[in-house]
């Protein structure tokens, strides 16, 4: 092999790798943030997993949308999901479902009940460290 090959091989070689790099970097942006702080302002907020969720859960599970009275899926193609207060804020129809505590509470913390025996914690300081001083 010439010394123009190997150099181009080398090039080649890369560039490839920076590819793959890109494309890695790309997908783990796809998926959300690791953790998120819900209700970050407020007197309890909760610390979420989302990446240990995610790998348990399609996206849909917690991203979804209301169709015709019905709760419908969305983002399980990685698409279209967006965050709890997107749709549920001071504008949302449904009262009941406009903080975080009752969206927390209904969705999560009946989740968790559900999952218990599979090892989900129930127990509230789970979710809601207290805050270092």
């Amino acid at each position: 092999m010439g010394r123009k090959s190997l150099v181009l091989l080398i090039v080649a070689a890369f560039v490839m790798s920076l590819g793959l790099g890109v494309a890695m970097s790309l997908a783990d942006d796809a998926k959300g943030p690791e953790t998120r702080t819900l209700n970050a302002d407020g007197k309890k907020p909760a610390v979420f997993p989302h990446r240990e969720h995610q790998e348990r859960e399609k996206c849909g599970t917690c991203h979804h949308k209301d169709v015709d009275g019905k709760r419908t899926p969305i983002g399980d193609d990685g698409v279209g999901a967006a965050a709890c207060d997107t749709c549920h804020n001071a504008d949302f129809a449904n009262e009941k479902l406009r903080k975080w505590k009752d969206i927390g509470h209904g969705l999560c913390k009946a989740c968790h009940t559900k999952k218990k025996a599979d090892g989900a914690p129930t127990k509230c300081g789970a979710c809601h460290p207290k805050k270092k001083k």
